[in-house]
């Protein structure tokens, strides 16, 4: 499975009432270190079939950027049971980044 656009609408269904934890990566076009790690949060979706991973542009939904406090992308957040269990920001690798879940 691959990682799924996470946005207003979406977000109540596919994070807050999702029966697997859910990764998700706040992420911009224009950010260089977003596209550097963009193909590892899709490896990370087809190889984890127990969690979701999830993507939300910043640009485009400003409103759950600002919800998460997002001041500084990437930035990542494990919801478990509608709560933020563990969040980073920045680049990291992948080992970094499932460490977290």
């Amino acid at each position: 499975m691959s990682a799924v656009n996470i946005n207003k609408d979406n977000f109540q269904n596919e994070v807050l009432h999702s029966s697997k934890p859910v990764l998700l990566d706040f992420w911009a076009p224009w950010c260089g270190p977003c596209r550097m790690i963009a193909p590892v949060i899709e490896e990370i979706a087809r190889e984890r079939t127990d969690i979701k991973a999830g993507k939300v542009n910043v640009d485009e939904q400003p409103e759950l950027a600002r919800m998460f406090g997002v001041m500084s992308i990437p930035m990542f957040v494990v919801i478990k049971d509608g709560k933020v269990v563990n969040q980073a920001i920045g680049a990291r690798p992948k080992g970094a980044i499932l460490s977290m879940l």
